[in-house]
Formats: structure tokens, sequence, C-alpha cells
């Protein structure tokens, strides 16, 4: 019988993206997946770096909030060690504001959600030959739509068409706005999915399927880290980016 994989989930921060709610759905996926899963309300679940370099999978979830340097820096160099890393909505892309190597190592920060909760839109599916979107249909939500600065090196999965609501951003071009991308963060994988303002929003097959997806795929990424050698995460650190 294989070895567990071994994750955490942190929840917190705003309560109006029921976190608590997330949490637990994401507790449920991993535990049907074989995981086990420690979950945790304290962004102190963080100071404890070596610990985190055993895990598979981080899942914090905590819009808006402060973490500390020592708190990002042990989850920076977890990840870039071949930990995955994975969150949806502002649980992961609006969690720390002020915090751009967060910003930087997750792939965009939310910087707006124009029409607010219930704005009908569109998930294009713009990878399907990916296996995290593999057979899904393109499909309908209401819920926000966020509007996101988004790092350029991400591979973008799915994305939505802006506008749909009014606002000052209409004289604009139309857009697509990545939805969910993967990226990677020194030897670690990143999963992100801006579904999410409520839990409901995964009842939707397609969502929740793209979670789940989403889940394994970050975790996988340390079993290759491990084979490869490849899971000492010195020589992507220097002075002046701690």
């Amino acid at each position: 019988m294989s070895e567990k994989l071994k994750a955490i989930i942190v929840w917190g921060g705003w309560d109006g993206h029921e976190p608590e709610l997330v949490a637990r759905r994401v507790e449920k996926i991993l535990l049907n997946e074989n995981f086990d899963v420690t979950v945790r309300d304290t962004l102190d679940a963080f100071l404890d770096e070596e610990y985190l370099k055993t895990l598979d999978l981080i899942f914090p979830l905590w819009t808006m909030g402060n973490i500390t340097h020592e708190q990002r820096s042990a989850v920076s160099h977890a990840v870039a060690s071949g930990v995955g890393l994975a969150g949806n909505h502002g649980g992961i892309c609006d969690a720390f504001r002020w915090d751009t190597e967060w910003q930087f190592m997750c792939g965009g920060n939310w910087v707006a959600h124009p029409g607010n909760d219930g704005t009908p839109y569109r998930v294009n599916i713009k990878n399907a030959s990916s296996p995290l979107t593999f057979g899904i249909n393109d499909f309908d939500v209401a819920s926000e739509q966020y509007y996101l600065h988004v790092d350029p090196a991400v591979e973008v999965l799915a994305t939505t068409r802006f506008p749909v609501a009014n606002g000052p951003h209409i004289t604009n071009k139309h857009v697509d706005m990545p939805v969910v991308w993967t990226k990677m963060w020194g030897y670690g994988r990143v999963f992100y999915t801006s579904l999410g303002h409520h839990d409901d929003v995964f009842d939707i097959p397609e969502a929740g399927e793209i979670l789940r997806r989403g889940l394994l795929w970050a975790a996988e990424g340390k079993k290759i880290a491990v084979q490869n050698g490849t899971t000492d995460p010195a020589k992507f650190f220097t002075a002046t980016f701690v």
C-alpha cells in the first residue's frame, strides 16, 4: 500500500468568503483521495518551515489579513522545495495585499470584481488538452467575476470575457481574464482558480472537478521533485529576496 500524501489547509481572514466551509470541502476532497489532512485556523501553522517541507500540498484560504515575513518565507521556501501550493478566489490571490513575494509565488493578485456577487459570466476552457481541464466544457457561473493582475508566466487553462458588468473598465477593449492557471515556484507546482466566492460555487460540477484535479496536480509535484533529487530551494533565494 502506497504511503499517503500529506496536506495542510489553513483557513481564516474575511468571513464573507466562507473560509471554513471551503476548507471543509477541500478537506473532504483530499480525504476521499487518501490524503492525511491537517486543518488549522491560524497563520502560525506556517511558522515551521521544516514541517511544511514534509508535506505534499499547502492550501491557504485566507482573504486579506497580514502575514509575517517568517510565515510567508516558510511557505515560499517549502513550495520552492517541491511542495504543491493550491488555492482559490481571494483565499490565495487576495490573501496578503502588501506582500509582493506572496503574489509573485501565486501568479496574480485580485484588483476588482465589477458587478459584485451574482454577476452572470461564462468560464471558457482554453487548454482542453491539460489533464486539469480535459473533457470539461465551458460553463456558466453567477458569482464574483474576478479581475486580476496576472503573471505572464502562468499557464492559462480557463478564462472569462470582460466586460460583463458596468464600470470604468468598459471603455477598454474586451479582454479574456484568466480564471484557472498553473505555474511553478522553484520545484513546486502552483494551482489557482478564481472561482469560489461562496462555497456552493463548487457545487457546479465543472468547477468542483477542476478544483479536485488542481489539488491532485499540485500535490503530485512533490514526488517528482524527490525522484529528481531537486528539493533544495537554496539556489532560488538571494540575500535581497528572502
